[in-house]
């Protein structure tokens, strides 16, 4: 389905002042992406308190189930059925961002910045396009989790964790002269949240062109290849036989490996309780990725100060913190939230300390550019695996990536 063929009710329609000041009163829907059976206590009550909060408001929930969301959400805005309020991540908001779909979150009176942490605003602010399509609504992020008895075993220190990918690749070449190929400290490909953790640009400035074939990312490609080539990586990486880095971590045959900030307490207790006790964590390399979830205001919402109102409501910091503290592995997008001992102090375990390292990485982290698709995903994984087998160099491998997504930014 072409979004460039909507012609949903808000495309070419910019809401007025007048649109926003307006009486908060009237009937509006949202619509969340799966949170029912499993959330509905809490969404409920979230919305009996905001029409409580607005007598004059009557609010509909709407929830669509996980799979094909991204084209649920097409198929609205082109009907002209694309509800008030619309839960969408900035990749699934872009397209609709781009036909004047959805209220620029500028020309409301809310003070973004001293509102919400600024990756979560980065999110919704595109490479292209001037405005704010997003309220933030909740955040993730990964960081770096360690097998300290791997470590140990193979000549190195849980109390000197690699920081960067330098000490990382070091470290490995110390781990490699025990283990010699038993197990692996590093056992993936470097990929573009890699890149853009490095502080490189992805796009340019307007969004029409790759940039990620710098100096920067070569050093890190090259770094790869010639652990590769050492063996400070599993031979069979660049295979089908490869059963992933996680798989392996919970296998005790790789020593590192990334995840949120609940991983102990969900993944590992589940797939790999013997490691819950020998795992610890440290910050990610670089700033960190940054996954966010917001709620957009469709802009031609027929009560479109009840609707603004609404998200507004959803996403404030004590609705976000009752969220957050009901969801592991998710934590609140506003700055009120950014003292708070729930999530800022750890309780002394190494769960409670990974949670903390989690949080203390939303600060920094970088979220996703919405413009990188799975098609452009794939043609780099080929060109980093000519790279690091040696069938080309880093930069000719990344010349070529760049070249070839290009061409997918022009069709």
């Amino acid at each position: 389905m072409g979004i460039t063929a909507m012609t949903g009710c808000g495309a070419g329609d910019e809401p007025s002042a007048g649109d926003l000041e307006g009486k908060i009163e009237g009937k509006v829907s949202i619509q969340t992406w799966a949170l029912k059976p499993k959330f509905t206590d809490y969404v409920e009550g979230v919305i009996a308190a905001f029409e409580k909060e607005n007598p004059g408001v009557e609010v509909t929930w709407l929830d669509q189930p996980g799979d094909g969301y991204d084209q649920k959400v097409l198929t609205q805005a082109q009907s002209g059925d694309l509800p008030d309020v619309v839960n969408l991540p900035p990749d699934f908001a872009l397209p609709l961002a781009e036909q004047d779909q959805l209220l620029d979150l500028e020309e409301t009176d809310v003070d973004l910045e001293g509102t919400f942490v600024e990756g979560g605003l980065q999110g919704y602010r595109y490479d292209g396009l001037d405005g704010t399509y997003g309220y933030p609504w909740y955040l993730g992020t990964d960081v770096n989790y360690w097998n300290t008895k791997l470590l140990e075993e193979n000549g190195l220190d849980p109390e000197n964790l690699p920081t960067d990918w330098d000490s990382l690749f070091e470290q490995a070449a110390t781990y490699q002269k025990t283990a010699k190929g038993s197990s692996y400290l590093v056992s993936r490909k470097p990929g573009i949240n890699d890149f853009q953790n490095l502080g490189v640009d992805i796009f340019n400035e307007d969004g029409t062109e790759l940039t990620f074939n710098q100096p920067e990312v070569v050093e890190l490609v090259q770094k790869f290849a010639d652990g590769y080539e050492a063996g400070l990586l599993p031979k069979n990486l660049l295979s089908e036989e490869f059963q992933g880095n996680s798989a392996m971590y919970n296998e005790s045959k790789v020593a590192w490996t990334t995840g949120g900030g609940q991983h102990i307490n969900t993944t590992l207790k589940t797939e790999a309780p013997s490691l819950v006790d020998v795992t610890t964590s440290n910050h990610a390399f670089g700033d960190g990725p940054l996954y966010v979830q917001g709620l957009s205001v469709n802009a031609g919402s027929k009560n479109l100060a009840a609707a603004n109102a609404l998200a507004q409501f959803v996403t404030n910091a004590e609705n976000q913190k009752a969220f957050a503290e009901l969801v592991p592995g998710i934590y609140p997008s506003t700055t009120e939230s950014a003292e708070d001992e729930f999530f800022a102090k750890s309780d002394g375990t190494n769960a409670g300390d990974a949670q903390v390292t989690a949080f203390e990485t939303l600060s920094t982290a970088i979220p996703n550019n919405p413009r990188w698709s799975p098609a452009m995903e794939t043609i780099l994984q080929q060109q980093l695996a000519a790279a690091i087998t040696g069938d080309a160099t880093p930069q000719e491998a990344l010349d070529k990536a760049v070249e070839e997504c290009n061409k997918i930014l022009t069709q």
